[in-house]
């Protein structure tokens, strides 16, 4: 114990001699903050998803087993300033009623895409983090979501811009160390 306590006031003793940080200037903590709230380049790549797209949803839900398949439609809108797309998306999935929601935006202070994705069939919000490639214009996202207690599922979405009215999603799950459609 006798050393333990030594050990501890030593510690202090180096900590209470290094110089003692600067606080921060605060009109270049204003300026910092201001060009890391305001939309720009990133945010710009993210126009050619705005707008309402009829969609059809393929879901292959077990190797080898037929698809399914539903149509819906997706309304994607700037809200927050040009900061975030907010994306509504109503349709079916397997047989059921599927709504959900999602945000997307480009976070200019860790320099990559995010975003986050709820829907009616979970209670849990999905967060996944992304690149973009300008000669493909494809975003990719990688997340993981939790299904039920106990079961993450690894995830990549692949969102490819083929001209100004189309865009085609892809969903990718890690089952099992294999990645399935």
């Amino acid at each position: 114990t006798a050393k333990r306590a030594t050990a501890k006031k030593a510690t202090a003793k180096k900590a209470s001699r290094r110089p003692k940080a600067a606080a921060p200037d605060p009109e270049k903590m204003m300026a910092a903050w201001q060009t890391a709230m305001t939309p720009g380049d990133g945010h710009k790549r993210l126009e050619p998803i705005i707008g309402t797209f009829s969609a059809r949803a393929t879901f292959w839900m077990n190797p080898g087993a037929p698809p399914d398949t539903s149509e819906g439609m997706s309304e994607h809108r700037w809200v927050l300033g040009g900061r975030y797309v907010e994306q509504v998306y109503r349709g079916m999935a397997m047989g059921m009623p599927f709504e959900g929601i999602g945000y997307t935006g480009y976070d200019n202070v860790q320099r990559k895409y995010v975003g986050a994705w709820m829907d009616n069939m979970g209670t849990g919000i999905m967060m996944a983090e992304g690149t973009y490639d300008p000669a493909t214009k494809t975003f990719t996202y990688t997340g993981e979501f939790q299904m039920a207690p106990g079961m993450k599922q690894q995830i990549r979405e692949v969102i490819k811009v083929t001209d100004k009215d189309h865009m085609v999603f892809e969903w990718y799950e890690n089952r099992g160390g294999t990645e399935a459609k």
